[in-house]
């Protein structure tokens, strides 16, 4: 794998723009070849007035010493938007879903700490609704070498068929509701501001319908920090979670959890939309 280290983040609406316009001529196939490319930032330090922002819109507690466990996704945002906004990337950018992420944590990351974050992407492989790609997102301390001490490996969705045609998630049983959330229709541009993910299905009734929504729809990084801000998590974790279901704007939610580390998010009818757990990383 040829690795580029960059001098400053990626411009994310440039990114997008060049994603958006590239789109409609690639054509999902999960045996295409994927970018052999990892890019590499290093000396990342968090804008903590931004990082105050995130809090507030995901509901995590503002100036806690440590970084919120899914807030190094967004430092490695711009670099996957990157990789998935290039020509040699086989998905359109434009209508990606994103449908599960695992992240694992070796320990806490300071707020004001420097750090390395790169990113790649692993692979392609195809799923009942079309071909997904698999992104990964590595951060290191600055200086410090070794392993990273946070990684992620989110899967992104490019659907093939009807647009926003999908099975209802398969649920089991309801976990023991703990709280429930009303979703205002701004939830998408909110989290879109401080995230920099600004995907038209998230943001308004008209972009959101372009792509076959009849909503806009929740960020599905802002339905999992919003679960892990209400459920915690200790500073060595691992979490994985699975957006089965688009989350609506505006609508209600409730957020269910046993106990033992499992915690789901359903909608309107109990249609199960987020399911996860959280483990100790030991």
């Amino acid at each position: 794998m040829h690795t580029v280290t960059l001098a400053a983040p990626p411009a994310l609406g440039p990114l997008l723009a060049r994603g958006a316009l590239r789109s409609p001529f690639k054509r999902p196939a999960p045996d295409a070849a994927v970018p052999r490319t990892r890019l590499v930032l290093p000396g990342v330090r968090v804008d903590l007035a931004r990082l105050a922002a995130y809090e507030r819109v995901c509901g995590f507690a503002t100036g806690e010493s440590a970084l919120p466990l899914t807030y190094p996704h967004v430092l490695g945002f711009p670099l996957a938007m990157r990789l998935m906004s290039g020509r040699d990337f086989p998905l359109p950018l434009l209508g990606l879903v994103h449908t599960s992420i695992e992240i694992e944590r070796r320990t806490a990351l300071a707020a004001d700490g420097a750090y390395e974050v790169s990113a790649w992407i692993e692979g392609l492989a195809e799923r009942r609704r079309g071909t997904e790609a698999v992104v990964v997102t590595a951060v290191r301390r600055s200086g410090g070498g070794g392993r990273p001490v946070w990684v992620s490996r989110s899967r992104y969705l490019a659907r093939t068929g009807e647009p926003g045609a999908r099975r209802p998630a398969q649920a089991g049983a309801a976990l023991p509701v703990v709280a429930e959330w009303r979703l205002g229709g701004d939830v998408g541009r909110r989290y879109g501001a401080v995230s920099g993910d600004r995907n038209p299905i998230h943001l308004h009734p008209l972009t959101a319908r372009l792509f076959g929504f009849p909503q806009p729809i929740a960020h599905g990084m802002w339905t999992l920090a919003r679960c892990l801000a209400a459920h915690g998590s200790p500073a060595t974790t691992v979490v994985r979670a699975r957006f089965r279901a688009p989350v609506p704007l505006p609508g209600t939610v409730r957020y269910g959890a046993d106990g033992e580390g499992r915690f789901e998010l359903r909608g309107t009818g109990g249609r199960l939309c987020v399911e996860g757990s959280v483990r100790n990383g030991h």
